[in-house]
C-alpha cells in the first residue's frame, strides 16, 4: 500500500496543472485557469515505485465552471524518450524531486487501470494511507479485460476524453479504455450492454457532491 505523506510539494500539483492544462486539446478554459482540487482517488503500484493518483480539479476562470480529471504518475527518476508526456517536476518534502507524468501514457498507470476495471485491485483513498475508497464504484465488463502487453502506451486525445488502445478484440475494432477528461455529473456508462466503467464523486464550486463516469471499457469501441 502506498504511504501518503503529509508534506509540501514545490510547485504544487495544482500549480503544475495551471500551466499544463491550457496545452491540452480537451481544455475548455482561458489561458490562465483558476483551479481548485475537488476530488479524486488513488491506485497502488504493486512494485511500490510509481505513485498513481486520479486528480480532479475544477476551473472557474470561464463563464461556467469546468471539471477535469488528470491521472498522474509520480516517479522518482525521469523516463527516457517520453518528455512530451511530462506534466512537470516538483520537490517533495519527504521524497525529494519527483517527475509527474500524464498517467494515460504511463505503462504502470495503464496496467493498474486495466486491473481496476477487471476487479482485481481496489481504489484507494486520495488522502489516507492503506484505505480503500468505498465511494468509487467499479462495474466490470462482461468480457475479459486485457493486460497491457507492449510499450509505449498508445493513446489519443479528443475534445473531452483520452482513449487508450490496449489490443484488438475483433477485426476492425480495438479495445479502448476511455478516460473522461471533462467530467459530467451522471451515472451514464457506455451505451453498449455489458460495458465496464468506474464512477466516482467530486464537489461542485457550491459544495454539492456529484458523481460521474471517470473510466469506461467495453472492448468493442471503434478506433
Amino acid at each position: 500500500m502506498a504511504v501518503i505523506h503529509e508534506t509540501t510539494m514545490v510547485p504544487t500539483k495544482v500549480e503544475l496543472l495551471a500551466s499544463w492544462l491550457p496545452t491540452r486539446s480537451w481544455y475548455r478554459g482561458s489561458a490562465r485557469p483558476v483551479l481548485q482540487r475537488t476530488g479524486g482517488f488513488r491506485l497502488d503500484d504493486p512494485a511500490g515505485e510509481v505513485g498513481i493518483e486520479f486528480m480532479v480539479v475544477t476551473d472557474t476562470s470561464g463563464e461556467d465552471p469546468v471539471t477535469y480529471q488528470v491521472p498522474f504518475a509520480y516517479r522518482g527518476v525521469p523516463r527516457d524518450g517520453v518528455e512530451d508526456t511530462l506534466i512537470g517536476t516538483s520537490m517533495h518534502g519527504v521524497l525529494g524531486q519527483r517527475w509527474l507524468y500524464d498517467g494515460t501514457r504511463d505503462p504502470v498507470v495503464v496496467a493498474q487501470i486495466l486491473a481496476l476495471l477487471s476487479g482485481t485491485v481496489q481504489p484507494q483513498a486520495q488522502h489516507a494511507s492503506a484505505t480503500v475508497d468505498e465511494s468509487v464504484a467499479v462495474t466490470t465488463p462482461d468480457i475479459a479485460v486485457p493486460t497491457l502487453e507492449s510499450e509505449p502506451v498508445v493513446a489519443e486525445d479528443g475534445s473531452s476524453r483520452t482513449d487508450i488502445m490496449v489490443g484488438a478484440q475483433v477485426p476492425g475494432s480495438t479495445a479502448i479504455v476511455r478516460v473522461n477528461r471533462v467530467l459530467q455529473p451522471g451515472e451514464e456508462s457506455s451505451d453498449r450492454a455489458g460495458a465496464g466503467h468506474v464512477t466516482a464523486s467530486w464537489q461542485l464550486p457550491d459544495g454539492a457532491s456529484v458523481r460521474g463516469v471517470f473510466l469506461s471499457f467495453d472492448g468493442h469501441m471503434e478506433s
